[in-house]
């Protein structure tokens, strides 16, 4: 579709509305690596963005990256860079966040990513202060904003050692969704039933239990409380992949460049999970109670619990204490 010129004795504000002018404005936000599309959304909404010195405060809007004048609290945006994909092995005591708040300045995920342009990176979804393993950050909105969407249901697995000895049975109820309270502006609005997780045990004890989870769902600390829910509080929990993508080789706290096999993998699993015509995503089609996932907790053979085991650093802290990794680029 051709492009209008821009009218300099037209409305900016109703020139946003036209959607010839080019892509949504949240879009060009997210591709300059300004911060993930929902957070671009919000910014807009908040009257935080002008278009040719028009304050844009009103979705959908749409401008021409190339022609417009476009700022956010009044900093034009750099031009389209190249897109940057980074894999960071979050330690703990580490907030998923650009900054943190003056009163706590607490580290930062980006402050451990000595990138020439960590400046404009952003975290792809969160982990917990305390909860540590496969972060992602990039500039690609749009490949971050699929990511983290679940209509799209590119899982994410995690390993957790939890108190107690998980049964067949919490593993089961956990499989087939927990009821937890959705919050908004910090006002309870109910509960929702979280979807269906993918649970493997990999060891049980008389005091704690190692399993795994792979959920397609974000809900704020959402493995922590579900597996509270069922009276097994969490102990230590790593995220060990997003989609395709697994943390291997990465001492705790370094970082490196995801490879062109790694990002392409990315947006294969995106496609995948596309909604298709009815608006159902493929990965999330509801299946015969006969394939239900987790019927029970999965066995699986001793080396494959020992290779797991070790690679999560559950047993013992070698990983923390390894000597990090040098961070320059690869």
């Amino acid at each position: 579709m051709a492009r209008r010129p821009i009218d300099p004795n037209a409305d900016p504000r109703e020139q946003c509305r036209d959607k010839s002018r080019g892509p949504r404005l949240q879009r060009i936000l997210a591709d300059a690596g300004v911060a993930a599309r929902r957070v671009c959304e919000q910014l807009i909404e908040d009257g935080r963005v002008e278009v040719n010195g028009a304050i844009i405060d009103f979705l959908p809007a749409f401008a021409d990256p190339d022609a417009d004048r476009i700022t956010v609290d009044g900093r034009p945006i750099k031009r389209k860079s190249r897109k940057l994909y980074v894999m960071l092995n979050k330690p703990t005591n580490t907030i998923t966040t650009s900054a943190d708040e003056p009163e706590f300045d607490r580290r930062t995920v980006l402050q451990l990513v000595d990138h020439p342009a960590a400046d404009r990176l952003f975290p792809v979804g969160r982990l917990d202060f305390d909860t540590t393993g496969l972060l992602l950050l990039t500039n690609d909105g749009d490949l971050a904003n699929k990511l983290t969407h679940p209509r799209f249901g590119v899982p994410k697995t995690y390993h957790a050692v939890v108190k107690g000895k998980l049964t067949d049975d919490d593993a089961r109820a956990i499989a087939d969704g927990i009821y937890l309270a959705e919050r908004k502006a910090g006002k309870t609005l109910g509960a929702t039933r979280t979807a269906r997780v993918d649970v493997s045990v990999f060891k049980r004890d008389r005091d704690r239990t190692v399993l795994e989870l792979k959920l397609t769902e974000g809900r704020n600390r959402q493995v922590r409380r579900m597996l509270a829910a069922v009276g097994h509080p969490v102990k230590k929990l790593e995220r060990v992949a997003m989609g395709p993508v697994r943390l291997t080789g990465l001492p705790r706290g370094a970082w490196r460049e995801l490879s062109r096999s790694e990002v392409e993998s990315l947006r294969r699993a995106v496609r995948r999970g596309k909604p298709g015509a009815k608006g159902e995503v493929a990965s999330k089609r509801r299946r015969p109670r006969s394939e239900s996932r987790t019927a029970g907790p999965a066995t699986i053979d001793a080396e494959r619990m020992r290779s797991a085991v070790v690679r999560t650093g559950f047993e013992g802290e070698r990983a923390e204490r390894r000597p990090r990794r040098d961070r320059g680029e690869r």
